[in-house]
């Protein structure tokens, strides 16, 4: 099992709200072995709601790798503002994503949130494409 693990997230929406997905991209922190990739359609939602609740997912699968140390990377600055507590979460309907992050987060010896730049994030953001096209191209068969 990994003690540390590096998560990329993302999650988008076309339109905002918009059909939306989001992706999660885990690997060991050590060997640069990809441990996870999860991609999810969301429905009808923001860009906003979709970034945290691809934030939720990724401390759940975190969990059930039984890492210990994660540090978490999103294009998002918001959400990784908001999870540094740089920002309040004034949004009511993403205040209940921020709890359940904070709960998780709580799992963990150590959690570290970072911004990272949209071409650092290049595989996340390829997962929530897959899953939002998976489910449009689905509906159009």
């Amino acid at each position: 099992m990994p003690k540390k693990i590096i998560i990329f997230t993302d999650g988008g929406a076309r339109g905002n709200p918009g059909p939306a997905g989001l992706g999660v991209y885990i690997e060991d922190a050590e060997t640069g072995k990809v441990l996870k990739r999860h991609s999810r359609f969301l429905g009808q939602t923001t860009n906003n709601q979709a970034e945290w609740r691809a934030v939720v997912d990724a401390l759940e699968h975190a969990k059930e790798l039984g890492a210990e140390e994660v540090e978490l990377r999103s294009d998002s600055e918001l959400v990784i503002k908001q999870l540094n507590r740089e920002y309040k979460v004034k949004n009511k309907d993403l205040q209940p994503h921020f709890v359940r992050a904070w709960n998780l987060s709580l799992d963990f010896k150590k959690v570290t949130y970072r911004h990272v730049p949209r071409e650092r994030n290049k595989e996340a953001d390829r997962l929530v494409n897959e899953a939002i096209d998976r489910h449009l191209d689905a509906g159009r068969g």
